[in-house]
């Protein structure tokens, strides 16, 4: 897998994740596009809240069995599970944090992420929809491309064909006929040499 397609492979597992917070009730989701300089190994974090922590343990539970089912992906690491205050799932490439809502607050990674560019699910998934539409385009022209390229060599050998088939038919028999009336010419004048040398010889009648 290329870079450019692992990214967005890891994009289409962000867009997942996000809209089980939103189907959870999960609070001013939000997916933070990380500066790769900063990031270290995770692009993205994806940034939800929830009411209580009975709620952020369901939402990190159905986010962890979609990934599982639909890509058989498994977070990394999970922290902070048994409290619920914080729930951290760690996918390297990117990062859920599931808050409670006065915890989101206090810690504001948001804030801390200054060079991360922040967007909401339905931003997030027209940029994934506009690069994978881009990348459908770019590999539809690749592959006309090549079929063009192809087509002159088949027009070529097409015409060669033709040329050969019309010189085959052009160019001059052989004299086969001539060579066998030549035997049949030979055999007919042996057979009337002994007629006339017979007619000599027959006696002539006074």
């Amino acid at each position: 897998m290329t870079p450019s397609h692992a990214h967005d492979h890891t994009r289409i597992l962000v867009q997942t994740a996000a809209r089980v917070c939103e189907d959870k009730k999960g609070e001013d989701t939000r997916i933070l596009a990380l500066d790769p300089i900063d990031s270290g190994l995770a692009d993205f974090f994806l940034i939800t809240s929830a009411r209580n922590d009975r709620q952020a343990v369901a939402i990190a539970d159905e986010i962890e069995l979609s990934l599982k089912r639909q890509f058989g992906i498994y977070a990394h690491s999970v922290e902070g599970r048994r409290k619920g205050e914080w729930i951290l799932l760690d996918y390297v490439d990117f990062v859920v944090h599931v808050f409670l809502v006065e915890r989101r607050a206090f810690y504001d990674i948001e804030r801390l992420r200054k060079s991360a560019r922040p967007l909401t699910p339905a931003e997030f998934d027209a940029e994934l929809t506009a690069a994978l539409a881009a990348r459908t385009l770019a590999a539809r022209a690749k592959s006309e491309k090549a079929t063009a390229k192809k087509a002159p060599a088949k027009k070529a050998a097409k015409a060669v064909k033709p040329a050969a088939k019309k010189a085959a038919k052009k160019a001059p028999a052989p004299k086969k006929t001539a060579a066998k009336k030549a035997p049949a010419k030979k055999a007919a004048a042996k057979k009337a040499a002994p007629k006339k040398a017979a007619a000599k010889k027959a006696p002539k009648k006074h």
